[in-house]
């Protein structure tokens, strides 16, 4: 009884200790990995609501409704670096060894990952199929109103903007959040033949009891007028000109449901028996619910993975495994989006497209984890590291820039 109590309190100590080393390396890679994608995604944001002349809020509410999306293909990564890196260091310190020694297989070793990765999967699979469909619809909301001008955003600095059918407009530059304007240019003409063409230093805009009508103030320019029975057209300097402006009707944007990634799981799978769904959004609501499925299920298999590229060969620091895993989670999330674009095109079953792939990357898995735990000596990754040390061989050998130099002396 006393044994029992020892060898469950060491367990209990061990399984805090896994915890430990998995959970900082983890999180510090969610975040990285996450931050990286915001990063990218924001400098691009922002030269494009600049270049509309947009509110800066609307940046930050563009990604907010991004971070589920990132969320989800970020935890994978870190749930595999996270475990992958703490078994590393189990390995080369020699303590994997240690508790293989007391008794302590994989399979109990894996216990504490599985809890990690059944969590995560959880998550994951609530952001996938409620948060990321709603925060998709919201992005495209905002992204609708900002070129629409509804944020006060319709003019795009250096290109020529349509306002209405008988209005172009074309300014320098933007400041403000879009309502102090410099280098105009402006041409209006009616249905009458009567043209107007106006340049001016700066301007800004100025509502008016109408709703449907503004001014535009304009300062420093020339206006050229002309119409039928003008011998020449009419030119004229001005330090300040009013130029009334009709705004056009601004659309409502489209309802939730519109594109499949706006579709919760539950929408997805019922939009097949709608008799009223257009054929071509069936097939692809049908392949994209097979994508998320396939993305989240993969999650599952992460721990063995991560053990699997883990545990070096003996005598051997590299960290081939590190880079082994970041190329299967990128490769099998590529070939998962190209069996999903096939499939929303009718050309083949999400059935076959992309799940023989999830079935062929979990038998790799489970076989290299299998030689891993299971086989005398066995080392999944031992194979790779002869190969690329060999090749490293080979390079030092043809290419002088490779050589290594002899140290003096």
């Amino acid at each position: 009884m006393v044994m029992e109590r020892l060898n469950f309190a060491m367990l209990t100590a061990t399984d805090r200790y896994l915890a430990r080393l998995i959970f900082v390396p983890m999180v510090a890679t969610l975040a990285i990995a996450a931050m990286l994608l915001v990063l990218d995604k924001m400098l691009r944001l922002f030269d494009f609501v600049a270049r509309l002349g947009g509110p800066v809020d609307v940046v930050w509410e563009m990604l907010a409704n991004l971070v589920p999306e990132y969320l989800s293909m970020a935890i994978p990564v870190g749930l595999v670096l996270g475990i992958l890196l703490a078994f590393r260091k189990l390995a080369l310190s020699s303590e994997l060894d240690v508790l293989r020694a007391v008794g302590l297989g994989y399979g109990r070793l894996l216990r504490v990952p599985y809890m990690f990765a059944i969590t995560l999967t959880l998550l994951n699979l609530v952001i996938v199929s409620y948060l990321q469909p709603y925060a998709r619809y919201g992005y495209e909301e905002l992204d609708f109103e900002l070129r629409s001008g509804a944020l006060g955003a319709s003019i795009e600095v250096g290109e020529f903007n349509n306002l209405g059918r008988s209005m172009t407009v074309r300014v320098e530059s933007s400041e403000n959040n879009g309502r102090d304007l410099g280098g105009i240019f402006v041409r209006a003409s009616s249905p009458q033949g009567r043209t107007l063409a106006v340049t001016a230093e700066r301007g800004t805009f100025l509502a008016t009891d109408d709703p449907d009508t503004m001014i535009f103030r304009l300062a420093n320019g020339r206006l050229i007028h002309d119409q039928p029975g003008f011998e020449r057209p009419r030119v004229l300097s001005f330090a300040s000109h009013d130029l009334p402006i009709d705004l056009p009707r601004s659309e409502l944007f489209r309802g939730r449901g519109g594109m499949h990634r706006e579709l919760t799981l539950p929408e997805l799978a019922d939009i097949q028996d709608d008799p009223t769904a257009p054929r071509e959004l069936k097939a692809a609501a049908w392949a994209n619910l097979h994508y998320r499925l396939a993305e989240t299920a993969m999650m599952l298999l992460l721990p063995l993975l991560a053990v699997a590229l883990a545990v070096p060969p003996k005598r051997s620091t590299s960290a081939l495994g590190v880079f082994l895993s970041i190329v299967v989670i990128t490769t099998f999330h590529k070939i998962c989006q190209y069996g999903e674009d096939v499939a929303a095109l009718g050309r083949v079953d999400p059935l076959l497209s992309i799940w023989t792939p999830f079935v062929l990357v979990s038998a790799l898995i489970v076989w290299m984890y299998y030689h891993l735990a299971h086989v005398p000596g066995g080392q999944p990754i031992g194979a790779l590291e002869r190969g690329f040390g060999k090749l490293g061989r080979v390079m030092r050998r043809w290419l002088p820039w490779a050589r290594r130099r002899a140290p003096a002396g």
